[in-house]
């Protein structure tokens, strides 16, 4: 049986820092950094990117496609 995997890439650069995708995310793999951008925004980081399920929920509702997920299928042992 295989399982999906996910990897959430931040464009930190970019990121506002409105915290959408974090309260979107169902396995708070995203959260805000303590520190700003090069734009003096607040941004968010990946803080458990192992539970990431590549559902993409974080991704979808970033208004500015600062978020990019990634999923691989991998063999369940």
């Amino acid at each position: 049986m295989s399982k999906i995997i996910g990897a959430v890439v931040v464009d930190t650069g970019h990121c506002k820092g409105c915290s959408l995708c974090v309260e979107a995310c169902p396995k708070d793999v995203i959260a805000m950094a303590s520190k700003v951008n090069v734009n003096g925004y607040p941004y968010v980081e990946v803080v458990n990117g192992t539970e990431c399920i590549g559902c993409a929920a974080c991704g979808i509702v970033c208004p500015d496609g600062c978020i990019t997920v990634y999923r691989k299928k991998t063999e369940e042992e």
